[in-house]
């Protein structure tokens, strides 16, 4: 029961920090998103053309070293890694072209439903779905190995990584780009936004909050514990929302959307179906990343570059609906997924 409580609580904190990043300048239902930011990180960083998309988040710095600094006070900072890390690192890339598919992670997915988007319901039908069809190649022993034990240098390679870019993002930001327009001229300012995921990190590592986690343990083994805070961030942004004035129901006319219900459904079946893969959504890819883990580092790296590579060559969609290229990159990527699958699963022993 406390830890049932422990995460209502922490739900109930991250929603209101959601709204609140909202309030202080992030773009509508996006206090919290980690495929948008990562998208406009890698605006930022030079690593892709799209004007309207380019900003360094410090939402996700704070994110990791939130993680990083708990994990240090508790004692479970632990460095390890070496599990089929170009593996992984190819799931993720794919799991980005499913949430530009979609436009958003599963984080932003709650937080558009929390706002009224109708068409992130459609979303979440096809996230449920893609984590069965993860589930279904677990249960037939899919595994990317073992991982290894490293060094604490290896370990804080990312964390420290993120402290050099919050310093030129405050002291030298002449070296990174800047959107003048569209999502990524709007955000918090730095410090709000620093705080935010300071906060969430801390929060997320000390629960092993997971979206992707609260649904596969539901499905496997009807464990509540993860999906009470799922459900507590609907309810509290819902509130939230309501009370500042920024719920607005429908499927036409929602902030950064689209309404092509199949592609939002096959876009989110694809992340899904990734997250499984990987271990967890990319919330708990960084707060692991943050822990020492060097193969969630790298799944981060697959994150940023995917997202580079949808703004480069027009997979990520836009307001005005999916682009052709991204159709048949969600399609290749289901291929690709799918051969991994097989690939590394075992046949399991059956009971006699």
């Amino acid at each position: 029961m406390k830890e049932k409580r422990n995460i209502l609580i922490v739900g109930a904190i991250i929603g209101v920090i959601s709204v609140l990043l909202v309030y202080f300048g992030n773009p509508a239902n996006m206090g919290f998103c980690l495929a948008c930011f990562v998208r406009d990180t890698a605006g930022g960083l030079g690593l892709h053309r799209a004007e309207i998309v380019q900003y360094v988040r410090p939402e996700l710095i704070g994110l990791l070293l939130g993680s990083c600094i708990l994990a240090f006070a508790k004692k479970e900072f632990s460095p390890r890694g070496g599990s089929s890390p170009f593996t992984r690192f190819v799931v993720a890339f794919f799991v980005t072209i499913g949430a530009l598919m979609f436009l958003g992670c599963p984080f932003r997915m709650i937080l558009r439903i929390a706002g009224g988007d109708l068409n992130a319901i459609v979303g979440l039908l096809g996230f449920i779905s893609g984590i069965g069809i993860g589930i279904f190649f677990l249960n037939k022993g899919f595994t990317l190995k073992r991982t290894h034990k490293f060094d604490t240098l290896e370990g804080l390679a990312l964390p420290i990584s993120s402290i050099a870019l919050l310093g030129i993002l405050v002291f030298i930001p002449s070296l990174l780009i800047f959107s003048s327009e569209g999502p990524g001229a709007k955000h918090a300012p730095i410090a709000i936004a620093l705080i935010a995921g300071l906060l969430v990190g801390a929060l997320a590592q000390r629960t092993r909050f997971c979206m992707v986690g609260g649904i596969r343990d539901f499905i496997l083994f009807r464990e509540t514990t993860l999906i009470i805070g799922f459900i507590t961030i609907i309810i509290v942004a819902l509130i939230a929302n309501i009370l500042t004035g920024n719920f607005n129901l429908g499927f036409v006319g929602q902030p950064v959307a689209h309404t092509d219900g199949l592609w939002n459904f096959l876009g989110m079946t694809l992340l899904g179906f990734g997250c499984v893969l990987l271990g967890g959504c990319p919330l708990r890819q960084f707060i692991l990343a943050g822990e020492g883990n060097t193969d969630s580092a790298i799944t981060i790296l697959g994150l940023l570059i995917g997202a580079a590579f949808c703004h480069n060559f027009k997979l990520a969609s836009s307001p005005d609906g999916p682009t052709l290229n991204g159709k048949v990159a969600v399609m290749l990527g289901f291929v690709v997924l799918f051969v991994i699958s097989f690939a590394n699963s075992r046949k399991q022993a059956t009971d006699n």
